[in-house]
């Protein structure tokens, strides 16, 4: 397949600028297996779920890792972490009239960071005084993804944020465990579905864009993530009982893929590159809640791989049509692996 068969039309309009006032007050499109649609509510995802089925989360937490600051010349830089390789040492994106070179130094509040060198498209940065964690509690920002055009408010620190965020390390968030509150995940476990954990810090390559049309020749961006033995037991378990693997986000979908490469589920911690496209076979998961994704990107191919093509795209139209929100504070889809 070429990357211009997952293109679809879609109005500015539709892509959600702010989150609903409440968390699970999204629409929830329901793709069933076979191909039929539904509409929903969020409020009931619990339904559609079955005793002995299990959640699987990615408990990531997001950093505030987008910093301003300016160059030793007074030009402006914006700079956006990508992963912290050492306490005082980032990999970043860094976006500035002239890039910055080896050796020069950027000054961030009452920081200054070195720019030791270049690895490809990011720029490795050492903070001179102090660790990242610290710059970032005083001088960063939530990372809002690029197709949200306004500044990060106070309310994005608790909204751009899973509930159960645990383990911090992300620059974008699980946008799929954001319609979750606390009541909704009490309801599930008092109907005797099981949750598990997993982590994939997501990064800001989740939003560049595919650049080659033959998809044979997408080289798919890094990220570090752990499938623990405890996970592993809980999906072992749920197939013992007859459950279902539920995966909360493509983020999930691509752990446990990953972890189970081999061929075998097994603990996984390290970075991938899983690509997953149509013709793919999964190896884990049954059912997957999702977001909306991006004309093109590699996380809409991962849906038609996991649905079915047809039917993903025929989804997508319908979601057009019935004007759901899309993107990261946008509404969810609830599909069932196709057969």
């Amino acid at each position: 397949m070429q990357l211009s068969d997952f293109h679809y039309d879609l109005p500015e309009a539709l892509i959600a600028q702010q989150p609903t006032p409440q968390r699970g007050q999204s629409r929830l499109l329901h793709l069933q297996r076979g191909g039929g649609i539904v509409d929903r509510q969020f409020r009931e995802f619990d339904r559609l779920l079955q005793a002995g089925d299990l959640l699987v989360f990615n408990d990531t937490r997001v950093i505030p890792a987008r910093l301003y600051g300016s160059k030793q010349t007074g030009g402006q830089v914006e700079i956006l972490i990508e992963r912290l390789l050492a306490s005082d040492l980032a990999a970043a994106h860094v976006r500035a009239s002239r890039s910055p070179k080896p050796g020069s130094r950027i000054v961030v509040g009452d920081r200054t960071l070195l720019m030791e060198r270049r690895d490809d498209e990011l720029f490795i940065l050492r903070s001179e005084a102090g660790n990242f964690a610290e710059l970032m509690q005083q001088h960063g920002h939530m990372p809002l993804p690029p197709y949200i055009q306004r500044p990060d408010t106070q309310a994005d620190q608790e909204r751009y944020q899973t509930v159960f965020a645990d383990r911090p390390g992300a620059v974008a968030a699980p946008t799929a465990g954001l319609h979750f509150d606390d009541a909704m995940l009490e309801r599930l476990a008092a109907k005797g579905i099981e949750s598990a954990r997993v982590t994939l810090h997501v990064g800001a390559g989740t939003f560049q864009p595919v650049r080659v049309q033959n998809l044979d020749e997408h080289k798919m961006h890094s990220e570090w993530l752990e499938v623990s033995a405890a996970t592993v037991d809980a999906i072992r378990r749920t197939r013992e009982r007859g459950g279902r693997v539920v995966a909360v986000g493509t983020t999930s979908v691509r752990s446990l893929e990953t972890a189970a490469a081999g061929g075998e589920l097994a603990p996984y911690t390290g970075d991938t590159r899983l690509f997953i496209r149509p013709g793919y076979p999964f190896n884990v998961v049954d059912a997957l809640l999702t977001n909306f994704h991006l004309p093109e990107s590699t996380l809409l191919m991962l849906v038609c791989a996991f649905a079915g093509y047809e039917p993903t795209m025929a989804a997508y139209r319908h979601a057009v049509e019935a004007e759901y929100r899309f993107f990261s504070y946008g509404d969810a889809m609830f599909l069932e692996r196709q057969a």
